[in-house]
């Protein structure tokens, strides 16, 4: 078993040479460890253009509201795309959409369809983790498109990426608010292919100074690597599986809804204790929104987090991009060279996301 392993050691990361001399040695071949491909090529999507078709899914829970799938179609024709509807994304099955077999068929029939350039997730809430082992990513790889939600969709958006190198796009839903400032970055980065600067809006409204949507710096500077990130709940919760991608040298992503900063502050834990924070080279904070500090006396409040676990990493870091389960959205690519810069709160692409 040695002299084979040892023959083909030239093909094999120095992550994966490792795991392998253990397996050897000592004969580890129960333990569970989440090994990557260092060697995993990463592959863009061809962008949008008018009249190109995006299909609907529900990944996750049931589109039960119809009228909602109708306003999400009808903002997509207005943008000149035609829409077509998964199968099952009617369907029920307690709060899902579906059995875990026809969610997963839908996507895959998707990518797999020639007619369809681009696959958007209706909505999130919970069960696209379900449905991780059932996605056929040979498919996905030879059929390459346009992929992109957020909030739950971040188990497929970092799946996919882990497992193909499809470069993938936590992004509006069709659910979302397709207002100016969402639809400008959408079209931006997937139809017009611009290596994009992402800058919050600058509102004083009627007071002196900007009350929203202002950037906090917790560590000055600039960094660059590739982006990776997206709910951070989802993300927490895939650790120790093989569809959690490698973040050396990655500039990390995160946001939230509707979390106590004590929850917060457990997830953020959990990077750190998995080794993922002392592997990034940035760090990014969108928003947790409705993230109140726990009612209890002394809670801790989301930039006591930051100055606890970020600030002693000593790389760039921010919080407040506009990132999560907002209005106003960035589309943000993951597998794809960007810099930050964390005094002005930017993230700027270094290429362009789609060919």
């Amino acid at each position: 078993m040695f002299q084979n392993f040892r023959d083909n050691s030239s093909k094999i990361s120095r992550r994966n040479f490792l795991r392998a001399s253990l397996i050897a040695s000592y004969g580890l071949t129960n333990m569970n460890f989440t090994v990557f491909d260092d060697t995993l090529k990463t592959i863009k999507p061809m962008a949008l253009k008018k009249g190109d078709t995006i299909g609907l899914v529900c990944p996750a829970y049931s589109a039960f509201i119809k009228e909602e799938v109708k306003i999400a179609v009808e903002s997509l024709q207005e943008m000149g795309f035609k829409v077509v509807l998964g199968k099952h994304v009617f369907d029920r099955y307690g709060n899902l959409a579906g059995k875990d077999e026809d969610r997963a068929a839908d996507i895959n029939e998707m990518f797999a369809n020639k007619n369809i350039n681009a696959i958007m997730a209706m909505h999130g809430g919970w069960g696209s983790a379900r449905i991780l082992q059932l996605l056929d990513y040979q498919n996905i790889k030879k059929n390459p498109k346009i992929f992109i939600g957020y909030s739950d969709i971040t188990a497929l958006l970092v799946g996919i990426y882990s497992q193909t190198g499809l470069v993938t796009f936590h992004g509006p839903v069709g659910s979302s608010t397709w207002n100016s400032f969402s639809v400008d970055y959408f079209k931006n980065i997937l139809v017009d292919a611009n290596a994009t600067k992402m800058s919050n809006p600058v509102r004083k409204n009627d007071a002196l100074v900007p009350m929203d949507d202002r950037i906090y710096t917790i560590n000055a500077g600039k960094a660059s690597g590739k982006l990776i990130g997206g709910n951070l709940t989802v993300l927490s919760h895939i650790l120790g599986s093989k569809y959690v991608p490698d973040f050396t040298g990655a500039i990390l992503f995160l946001e939230d809804v509707q979390e106590d900063t004590y929850r917060v502050d457990r997830m953020i834990t959990q990077l750190k204790l998995a080794g993922i924070l002392n592997q990034i080279a940035g760090f990014v904070f969108g928003k947790c929104t409705d993230c109140p500090p726990s009612k209890n006396y002394g809670s801790l409040t989301l930039e006591d987090i930051f100055e606890d676990h970020i600030k002693p990493l000593n790389i760039p870091a921010f919080s407040g991009a506009m990132i999560g389960h907002i209005k106003d959205k960035f589309t943000v690519p993951i597998g794809i060279e960007a810099s930050i810069d964390a005094d002005e709160g930017t993230i700027t692409l270094k290429e362009s996301a789609v060919l």
